[in-house]
């Protein structure tokens, strides 16, 4: 007779209280004219909360040169960009990339990129909420 003997050791129960409350980081770079339109398709899906910020890179349009306008030059190499960043549940990701996709597709090289990362844990300030819980207001789901 074959026993399935569990060793149950802290490390174990950690693990299992990680992989309880994963949640993902969507960082998405976005032409800056398509922002409003992302902001809006985000909160149609029920994306309320996010950070972006001002970015500038240099990716596959590099077009050397300058672009003058109203007297002042402009290095044309470097791209301005948003940086979007957002957490979500596990269940919220493949809707959020997906409406990320679909609304800043352009179809022209430099619509941008989006990484995915896994978060271990988050906490609310104001009430010590802990995990996916506090990435959202009880009774909003």
């Amino acid at each position: 007779m074959r026993y399935n003997i569990l060793i149950i050791t802290k490390r174990n129960i950690i693990l299992y209280q990680l992989k309880k409350r994963l949640m993902k980081k969507i960082e998405a770079i976005i032409r800056t004219s398509k922002f409003e339109e992302v902001k809006a398709a985000l909160r149609e899906v029920g994306i309320d909360f996010f950070s972006y910020w001002d970015c500038t890179g240099v990716g596959n349009e590099i077009k050397k040169g300058e672009l003058s306008y109203r007297g002042t030059v402009y290095d044309t190499s470097y791209i301005p960009r948003l940086l979007l960043t957002i957490v979500v549940r596990d269940k919220n990701l493949e809707k959020t990339v997906n409406v990320i996709r679909q609304t800043a597709r352009t179809g022209v090289i430099g619509d941008g990129k989006i990484f995915v990362s896994e978060l271990l844990d988050s906490y609310r300030i104001r009430n010590d909420d802990q995990g996916d819980n506090s990435l959202h207001n009880t009774g909003d789901e």
